[in-house]
């Protein structure tokens, strides 16, 4: 892989180049602050895998270290960066400059990146959930979260057009990537979002809340009862409910 110029890099430092929950988000603060809050939590979301400090650093953990190295490199130009996003030159330097302060090494692991996520949910059991939204970020399925996975995720999500975005939803819920979300996947999801959520929720969720949704879910979406969803299905379903679509407006210019 060849190094970039200053010029070409994003990195003007010459030190090693690296850098939600939107789904799930609670409270309605006002606009100014809960765009503040969406963008704090994206860029926190994603932090550096950490090196031991410890010089009696078991084999398996340099194994891994090692692995992880291997998918830290030198993101692509700004130019390319351009091209792949829908975010400026200014707006990709910020972006790079806060993913390089949680993320020093170029790259997150699946067991930091839950780590991290769980802070944002003491309350319940985050980790399935979170493990669904690695999945949906790693998009060379290499077990490592890159910067440009990051922003390529992140402008699909905040600046896509609501079709762009509502893929890429329909992504994160068919989680074997067949094409078709089926009541098996969706119930996955609907648990690890309740279990995530905790027991201690107001208003309190009954133990059947999860199937409930997935029921309506399905009710609403599998227009001709063969069991599964289709991405056509999804689209045209979500594209019809004032809702959902509500809900896709409100990450317009959140960075």
């Amino acid at each position: 892989m060849k190094v970039k110029s200053r010029d070409e890099s994003l990195n003007t430092t010459g030190e090693c180049d690296g850098s939600s929950d939107l789904l799930t988000g609670n409270g309605n603060p006002p606009s100014g602050q809960r765009k503040k809050n969406m963008k704090q939590r994206f860029l926190k979301l994603l932090p550096c895998c950490h090196v031991d400090p410890n010089p009696a650093v078991r084999q398996s953990n340099i194994e891994e270290d090692f692995e992880i190295a291997t998918v830290c490199y030198r993101p692509d130009s700004v130019d390319k960066l351009m091209e792949l996003t829908k975010f400026t030159r200014a707006e990709l330097k910020v972006l790079y400059r806060s993913f390089k302060n949680e993320c020093p090494t170029g790259a997150v692991n699946e067991e930091t990146f839950k780590l991290i996520f769980s802070h944002f949910f003491p309350q319940g059991d985050s980790s399935a959930y979170a493990h669904f939204l690695f999945e949906a970020f790693d998009r060379r399925r290499n077990g490592a979260v890159s910067f440009e996975d990051f922003v390529v995720g992140l402008s699909n999500i905040l600046r896509g057009t609501v079709t762009e975005r509502l893929c890429w939803a329909f992504s994160l819920y068919d989680l074997n990537k067949d094409g078709y979300i089926t009541k098996e996947e969706m119930n996955d999801i609907m648990k690890s979002i309740y279990d995530m959520m905790g027991k201690h929720t107001h208003p309190y969720m009954k133990d059947s809340a999860s199937t409930e949704h997935v029921e309506s879910f399905f009710k609403k979406m599998d227009r001709n009862n063969d069991g599964i969803v289709t991405i056509e299905e999804f689209l045209e379903s979500c594209q019809t409910d004032e809702a959902i679509m509500e809900s896709m407006h409100m990450l317009d210019h959140v960075v």
